[in-house]
């Protein structure tokens, strides 16, 4: 029982208003339903799992505004760090946090996050649905960079920084940033210049590695997918999403914005996310 502190000096009609009140409330608690209500922000064990996958130059919080409403539906969500180190390597990161959720899973994945859902559904019974956010759909043997040069157009590749890093077995390897003065006219165009500056600041790099390696599976071959593609995109060419959202045979909604739309436009990656969900619910 919640507590109540209340000062001051009580009449006895008070009193006994509020004693009807707690018992009723106890009434209340005693008949409620054990499963979540629609806006009630606790999980509904009646709905599928959603699992968000980040992509490059980001981290799992830009999905927050589309978080904070598939909790008030009482969707169950998770949204891991996405390492950004190799497509195989991270792929089978995703697969193994999969692996851990019992039930219908929709899985979702922004900008290079498709291509590691694309992987890590492969194989896994429990994955319902595949969701595109302005994301690589990628086939089996092609990588991102072979799709990016079929579809000339990003700016992204001419405002990446380089960084070198060690790797375990004592070689370099190379981590990309976006340049951060280029950051909000490339990535995220349609949010304040004081937002966009704090997600410059905070991107992850990820590997040049990822981008050029070859994808080992295309889970949307057997797994319904839906695609949310933004029209001004400056990191992936609408074009090359339209491509593969018409060879995925997907379920396809543009909209206008960035390339970053679950943060500038939180409400419509959930519309096409609770689309899915409701088709395995």
């Amino acid at each position: 029982m919640n507590d109540v502190v209340l000062t001051g000096r009580l009449t006895r009609p008070t009193l006994l208003i509020l004693a009807v009140a707690t018992a009723l409330g106890g009434l209340f608690t005693l008949i409620a339903p054990a499963g979540a209500t629609p806006s009630s922000g606790q999980p509904d064990d009646n709905k599928p799992t959603i699992v968000l996958v980040h992509g490059s130059w980001a981290d799992a919080s830009g999905w927050t505004g589309v978080i904070k409403q598939l909790q008030r539906e009482g969707y169950p969500v998770i949204a891991p760090a996405n390492p950004l180190r190799s497509l195989s390597g991270d792929s089978a990161y995703v697969a193994s946090v999969l692996a851990s959720i019992d039930g219908p899973i929709v899985l979702v994945g922004h900008s290079y996050g498709g291509a590691v859902i694309s992987n890590a559904a492969a194989g896994n019974p429990n994955v319902k649905a595949l969701v595109y956010i302005a994301g690589f759909a990628v086939a089996e043997d092609e990588s991102l960079l072979g799709l990016l040069e079929n579809f000339p157009g990003s700016q992204a590749l001419g405002a990446i920084r380089t960084v070198p890093f060690p790797l375990a077995d004592g070689s370099t390897g190379i981590d990309t940033y976006l340049v951060q003065e280029q950051f909000r006219d490339v990535f995220v165009q349609d949010v304040t210049p004081g937002t966009a500056a704090a997600l410059a600041a905070t991107q992850r790099p990820a590997t040049f590695a990822a981008f050029e390696e070859p994808s080992a599976a295309s889970a949307w071959e057997s797994i319904p997918s839906w695609f949310l593609i933004p029209q001004q995109d400056r990191v992936i060419p609408p074009d090359a999403q339209r491509f593969m959202a018409e060879r995925a045979g997907g379920y396809t909604v543009e909209v206008k914005g960035s390339h970053a739309i679950m943060v500038s436009k939180p409400h419509k990656v959930f519309d096409i996310i609770e689309r899915a969900a409701k088709s395995v619910e």
